[in-house]
């Protein structure tokens, strides 16, 4: 009888084992990047998964001498060394570099799903602590090198986005939009700042980076991402997040601008236009095909889908909260896909400097950052690239260039991973890179 028990009880554990295998293989990837990237992306069928594709690149660091790899005729070289997990970029007008050093300084997420999260942020080199600083970096003698180093504001919380409007520098801390008096040339800030609007912060926080770009009116725009994949908590835990806030500081007024954006990681204004754009992160867990991070103009009233659409209406059958407005009809669709899972973050415009200090081909257009993906076979990102524009302001029908490459190494670790892009004020292009702790600049050789 014992014996009958014993092979009962091992016949469920190897068919639970087996089961287990199968439910969390991870799937690979049925379609090229090329037909996964444009303005009419290729939409396999989606294939949900009971656990995500978990393929990390482990983080590993540069080796001595070793850079990422420029495109043809662009050269690449690093502007500053040895920083603190550097994510967010911020120029000056008199062109002093501002570097934000942050990470999640919490995440209140237990069980398997937390523990999870913190083995993949571990093993992709996002679990570092945060430093909560803004460094300022400054080439004062033109060599291509910032010599000088000062820690220009401190004691921050989870720092991302920063934003100059005449002399009040706005920082999106993780919790809360803050403004500090900013003195041109000034290498550091000593005054208490004042918090101008909190930021959805509650829960496990999980997309804790707060983009911020200032409109020409002077208007703030906040990008916050959802508290989860696909609301699988409840729409209550996401009141203001996956949205763009508008922000009107001197009111200290707040709103949502547009709506239904998984994570709006990047924003940046369009030079004469003013129209604002958004990178935005896509949600997990449809297979290593699906669903396409995007690139988009976004405007008052905008509504992107998330959680229950995708790219313009697509239904995700996996939501079960009621969408009570069945506001399908009015979803809009995005501007260009960037490819799936390739998480692109910081994003920034061309100028008439980049197409001078670059070449002319990056005259109009984006520059967008792609960290890279955990959760798709083979790896996508791990890359910038350039969005050509044409003379209607909008993305070409053609695949992005690549601007840097190289960041993966021969046996898939990640030496570096691309978290910002954006021009000097010489239009040379800065790129934070918060694994191999390194600014570099691309210029044209």
């Amino acid at each position: 009888m014992l014996r009958k028990i014993l092979l009962t009880l091992l016949a469920l554990l190897l068919l639970a084992g087996v089961t287990l295998w199968v439910m969390s293989r991870p799937d690979q990837a049925r379609l090229s990047n090329a037909e996964l990237t444009g303005r009419v992306p290729t939409l396999s069928t989606p294939r949900p998964e009971a656990f995500p594709t978990v393929r990390i690149a482990t983080a590993v660091g540069w080796p001595a001498g070793k850079t990422p790899v420029a495109a043809p005729g662009l050269s690449v070289a690093a502007f500053a060394r040895d920083l603190e997990h550097p994510r967010n970029i911020y120029v000056l007008p008199n062109g002093d570099v501002l570097v934000a050093e942050t990470n999640i300084t919490r995440r209140k997420q237990g069980g398997i799903a937390g523990w999870i999260g913190k083995q993949i942020m571990g093993k992709a080199g996002a679990g570092v602590p945060s430093a909560n600083r803004i460094t300022l970096l400054r080439d004062a003698d033109g060599d291509g090198v910032a010599e000088v180093r000062t820690a220009f504001l401190t004691g921050l919380n989870s720092p991302y986005g920063m934003a100059l409007v005449g002399s009040t520098l706005y920082v999106a801390n993780t919790d809360a939009l803050m403004a500090y008096p900013y003195t041109p040339g000034a290498t550091s800030i000593t005054a208490p700042g004042e918090k101008i609007v909190d930021l959805p912060a509650a829960g496990s926080n999980s997309h804790w980076t707060k983009t911020l770009v200032a409109g020409p009116d002077g208007i703030l725009y906040v990008g916050v991402g959802s508290n989860s994949n696909i609301a699988e908590g409840g729409m209550a835990w996401e009141q203001n997040r996956a949205a763009v806030l508008e922000v009107r500081p001197r009111i200290k007024y707040k709103r949502p601008f547009a709506t239904g954006l998984r994570n709006p990681s990047g924003l940046a204004i369009q030079p004469g236009t003013g129209q604002l754009w958004a990178s935005v992160n896509e949600r997990d867990m449809l297979g290593s095909d699906m669903v396409p991070d995007y690139l988009t103009r976004v405007d008052l009233g905008d509504f992107y889908g998330w959680p229950w659409y995708y790219w313009g209406g697509f239904v995700d059958d996996r939501v079960k909260e009621a969408d009570i407005d069945d506001r399908r009809q009015y979803v809009r669709r995005p501007d260009y896909a960037l490819g799936t899972h390739v998480a692109p973050l910081g994003i920034s415009f061309a100028t008439p400097a980049t197409a001078t200090r670059l070449g002319a081909r990056y005259g109009n257009g984006t520059f967008a950052a792609l960290h890279g993906s955990w959760n798709r076979v083979p790896a996508a990102g791990y890359k910038v690239v350039f969005v050509a524009f044409g003379p209607d302001n909008k993305p070409m029908d053609a695949l992005p260039i690549d601007i840097l490459t190289g960041f993966l190494n021969a046996q898939g670790e990640a030496m570096g991973r691309p978290a910002d892009a954006q021009p000097a004020r010489d239009g040379a292009l800065l790129v934070a890179d918060d694994v191999g702790n390194v600014i570099w600049r691309v210029v044209r050789r």
